[in-house]
């Protein structure tokens, strides 16, 4: 299988990538932005073709966005691996210096995982995240992302592979899969002798595949059904800003708003409020009979709208009782990605934040900051939902691991 010939070849390269310095690193890193510059026009032409053949085949159009490029984007591709550049190297780092009893020296030391694989949906930005952060962190990677962005994501590698040849880096450093069969995939998935971490991006449905299947070890992402729960002290204009925005400003994203949650004692005057907001920008609510029967535009739920990430304009609305009730709630619809709170009491926000178990939790912003970039990490790898290893928006301290340097003097045990 052609996959497993890659995955061997990114184990190969990864020796050498391990050991390049931060200075190869980060020129690597500035040639790639720069040829994303440099190569804008067949980036956009090949993302053309992946769009014509996703509108072709009845893709929806909050996943065509995810799916489109422009000059705008492909521009912030390339600052985003100029971020990166700037950021602390995260190899070599001494997390811990001791003597041990023996006399024996001992130094932790972060390195890198090795070959990272990453399997995604059709979004070609993740292409260039995914191959900027693991060569920054000294990792190979072996890339599967979506048919439907191929092309897209082929013209992205190339200018990756051309920073690598010029700067005397082998190219299988960093390897995009062409598409594949499920067996492919599958085969990928069990490569336990080349690839030393996989990491799933995309739908609850993807991630869930992945760790089925997986006989690598897994960081798993996470599927975002986000909540906001408005508590009664909440400042409505506050409220409503913060609700317009993880919802509507990018309704695909993960860390979207899926679920709206009212306290009761604020229901019958707030809901009907933002329910006609939310309806005049275009948004589809389903909701819990209370919340029904305070509004004519919520439609009555489904018996999984409240487990089910839309990513798109479609959002549910529940009435809950207080802030325990919220917690409740979200511990039992909730995928442990981000939720927010939106109050002025801070014994109501101290009691949000001790009970939500989720990566982020968030009080009186929107759960749309959960982004590597907006953490001041330069991208993200993925938001994991885990608690092994990495949480959060995973950047390029989760991109490593660490061994342990022992200096002795002869000693024997």
């Amino acid at each position: 299988m052609k996959v497993l010939e890659q995955a061997a070849r990114a184990k190969q390269a990864s020796r050498k990538v391990r050991q390049l310095p931060l200075s190869m690193r980060n020129q690597i890193l500035k040639d790639f932005a720069e040829n994303l510059r440099n190569h804008t026009e067949p980036i956009l032409e090949a993302n053309q073709q992946d769009m014509a053949e996703a509108k072709k085949n009845g893709m929806r159009q909050s996943m065509l966005d995810r799916l489109a490029l422009d000059e705008a984007r492909i521009e912030q591709m390339a600052v985003g691996i100029e971020k990166l550049i700037d950021l602390a190297d995260p190899l070599n780092i001494i997390l811990e210096d001791r003597v041990l009893k023996s006399g024996i020296h001992l130094q932790k030391i972060s390195v890198p995982l090795g070959v990272v694989a990453i399997i995604y949906e059709a979004r070609p930005n993740v292409t260039a995240d995914c191959a900027a952060l693991c060569l920054k962190a000294g990792n190979a990677c072996v890339l599967k992302g979506g048919k439907e962005a191929w092309r897209s994501s082929n013209a992205i590698i190339a200018c990756v592979k051309k920073a690598l040849h010029d700067n005397g880096v082998s190219e299988d450093s960093i390897m995009l899969c062409d598409p594949i069969s499920h067996e492919e995939t599958d085969a990928l998935m069990q490569a336990r002798e080349s690839i030393d971490v996989l990491i799933p991006r995309g739908s609850r449905r993807l991630i869930q595949a992945v760790v089925a299947n997986a006989k690598v070890p897994v960081i798993e992402t996470g599927a975002g059904v986000c909540h906001v729960y408005v508590e009664n002290t909440a400042q409505p204009e506050m409220a409503d800003r913060i609700i317009v925005n993880a919802k509507c400003q990018r309704p695909s994203v993960c860390n979207a708003m899926e679920t709206l949650l009212v306290e009761k004692q604020i229901a019958t005057a707030y809901i009907p409020h933002i329910a006609a907001i939310m309806h005049a920008h275009g948004v589809t609510m389903y909701g819990d009979a209370q919340s029904c029967a305070l509004s004519d535009l919520i439609i009555p739920a489904r018996e999984d709208s409240f487990d089910t990430e839309y990513n798109d304009l479609i959002m549910n609305v529940g009435v809950v009782k207080d802030t325990l009730s919220a917690i409740e709630h979200i511990e039992k619809h909730g995928t442990h990605h981000s939720d927010a709170i939106i109050t002025e009491n801070d014994a109501e926000k101290e009691l949000f934040f001790a009970g939500v178990d989720s990566a982020c939790v968030y009080h009186n912003a929107s759960t749309r900051f959960t982004d590597g970039f907006e953490f001041g990490l330069g991208a993200e790898i993925g938001i994991s939902t885990q608690k092994l290893h990495a949480r959060g928006p995973m950047g390029l301290q989760a991109l490593t691991t660490y061994t342990y340097h022992l200096e002795g003097k002869g000693e024997i045990r």
